[in-house]
């Protein structure tokens, strides 16, 4: 039977499949914001879609939200309070709605629920614009991040979690005959079928920072796997998954489904729901991206449920030698002010040998390289509007509390942190970068995860110590990247294996416009899940697979009809 969806958006399924086996480049979603691609009209437009949600209550049809009763209290970390009320949820009628939207769901074939997926997909991509102001007005992302990664890259992670899903759901025939022959007269012929089994109610728990990012691999890899999806955003940036999810009600019911198959599940800060949400016997599947201690408690207590995690980590630059000084502390600048360094693959220790490096320009001391990283940074931020753009806004108050933690707690300071003004948006919450130099043996200082604009540059003994540091960071902390800069191939093959035996990945010698803190979709595979950052990666085989099982019946299969002559031979 024709799946129109699926037959609408296959040639895309098809690239995507075939991307994530080649791992070169390829993306399904333009990522500028060009007219050109969106419609004259489309930035115009997305803004005004995102203002008329302003302080207005969000409406959603859903089971659970009845009681009149709302949550809000976004605001953006550009300065005005957003004023988006969402209904308060009741789990004792939400789960049970979203478990019974699963009947219908989990019998139909995977076309049928890849189709829809990618028509959600392609709908998000629609609204990139509007997607885009909410993810900056809650996140604080300049408005290119926030349009590149909340919107087009986000969608292609999506993307990259139903191809998957699509690849391990095609692996196994949904029929087969079997047949054995047990003797010279007899043979046992059995019709056998395959049948993909959801686990049950998936959860998706969103972060502050990225809140589509994260939360959309797990969202679609569960919902093409046939399970429901319960949304749960971060209480500081709901809005962005809020317009996602009623973008995917709207396909579903479309499709004709039950909409409660995506659901939204809003709490506060004061009251938190997510422990209740998670241990419900119901839910079998849990998706999360946040802070290690919260991500430990779920993997340790949901023990009904398939866990994924991307949790905190201390990510390294290794400095060991390098040709030209200035290409490799602009690139280290940018990755260092990128979103004021509230991302998880942003590098935080900073290895250079005490006795210093060799250059192309000749040997350059420790105080040499470090002064040459900071000079960078001050250049990049001496212009108001690059800086603006590039920095961002701090997401959490916490966050910039941390930056006068750091500074007190010990460390020579390179480069103060000091607010930044936004000309936009003067009650912006904006720091440039805090640099601190620290020895190795100071271990207490950065061996612990400093979220937010926060580095160490630490003289460390020689590379291989530095090495050694970074290592044991990601093995005993978790990490998520780790930067080298070489020119000698023994030491990159030495720091292959020990990042590798770390479960860190490892990018050598960036320079230009390629950063230790991007990875792209259909080609890196995002935590490895080898060291404490996290126990999954998006995306692989093992991330869709695990959600779903594939149950067996088996029945004598129809014996053909005797001829009549055979029938009464020898009588």
């Amino acid at each position: 039977m024709t799946q129109p969806l699926f037959e609408r958006h296959r040639e895309k399924l098809q690239d995507a499949v075939e991307a994530i086996r080649k791992r070169s480049h390829w993306s399904a979603y333009p990522e500028i914001p060009s007219g050109k691609i969106y419609g004259e009209n489309a930035k115009k437009e997305g803004f005004e879609a995102y203002q008329n949600r302003l302080n207005q209550a969000f409406s959603i049809d859903q089971p659970g939200t009845g009681g009149g009763e709302t949550i809000g209290g976004e605001t953006s970390p550009y300065g005005p309070e957003l004023g988006v009320t969402y209904p308060k949820p009741d789990l004792d009628q939400l789960i049970p709605a979203a478990t019974l939207a699963m009947q219908g769901w989990k019998k139909a074939s995977a076309e049928q629920r890849v189709g829809v997926c990618l028509e959600i997909l392609d709908r998000l991509n629609k609204k990139s614009f509007e997607l885009a102001n909410a993810v900056m007005h809650t996140t604080g992302q300049g408005f290119m991040m926030a349009f590149q990664a909340g919107g087009p890259h986000a969608q292609d992670r999506g993307l990259e979690a139903v191809a998957y899903a699509w690849d391990e759901m095609q692996r196994t025939p949904s029929h087969a005959t079997w047949s054995k022959r047990v003797s010279k007269t007899d043979t046992i012929v059995l019709d056998k079928t395959y049948r993909i089994v959801p686990r049950g109610v998936a959860v998706t728990i969103g972060c502050s920072t990225f809140p589509t990012w994260n939360s959309y691999p797990g969202i679609f890899a569960s919902l093409a796997t046939g399970n429901a999806v319960v949304v749960k955003p971060h209480p500081g940036a709901i809005l962005p998954l809020a317009i996602s999810v009623e973008v995917a009600r709207e396909v579903i019911q479309e499709a004709g489904f039950d909409p409660n198959l995506v659901t939204l599940c809003v709490d506060s800060i004061d009251e938190p729901i997510s422990k209740d949400l998670v241990m419900r016997p119901e839910v079998k599947i849990v998706d999360y991206t946040g802070n290690s201690e919260f991500g430990d408690w779920i993997e340790a207590n949901a023990r009904q449920a398939e866990v994924f995690t991307e949790k905190a980590g201390v990510n390294s630059i290794i400095i060991d030698s390098l040709e030209d000084l200035r290409a490799v502390t602009g690139n280290i600048a940018f990755t260092l002010c990128l979103y004021s360094g509230q991302m998880c693959t942003t590098s935080q220790n900073i290895f250079i040998p005490r006795d210093g490096i060799e250059t192309g320009e000749g040997h350059k001391s420790f105080d040499e390289i470090a002064g040459a990283i900071v000079k960078a940074v001050d250049w990049f931020l001496s212009d108001p509007a690059r800086a603006s753009e590039v920095l961002g806004a701090i997401q959490n108050k916490n966050t910039a509390k941390r930056i006068g933690q750091a500074r007190i707690d010990g460390g020579e300071v390179l480069r103060d942190s000091q607010p930044m003004t936004n000309e936009r948006f003067p009650e912006a919450r904006v720091h440039s970068p805090l640099m601190l130099k620290v020895d190795a043996k100071d271990e207490s200082l950065f061996m612990r995860e400093m979220f937010g604009p926060i580095s160490y540059l630490i003289s460390t003994d020689d590379t291989s110590q530095s090495i050694q540091l970074a290592s044991k960071a990601a093995s005993e902390l978790g990490a998520i990247t780790c930067a080298l800069y070489s020119t000698n191939s023994d030491v990159i093959d030495s720091a292959l294996d020990a990042t590798a035996d770390a479960g860190v990945p490892l990018s050598c010698n960036l320079t230009g416009q390629i950063f230790v803190n991007q990875s792209a979709a259909f080609s890196d595979f995002h935590v490895s899940g080898a060291n404490p950052s996290g126990n999954a990666t998006l995306c692989d085989s093992a991330y869709v697979s695990r959600r779903f099982n594939i149950v067996q019946s088996r029945i004598p299969a129809p014996q053909p009809a005797e001829k009549e002559s055979e029938a009464h031979a020898g009588v």
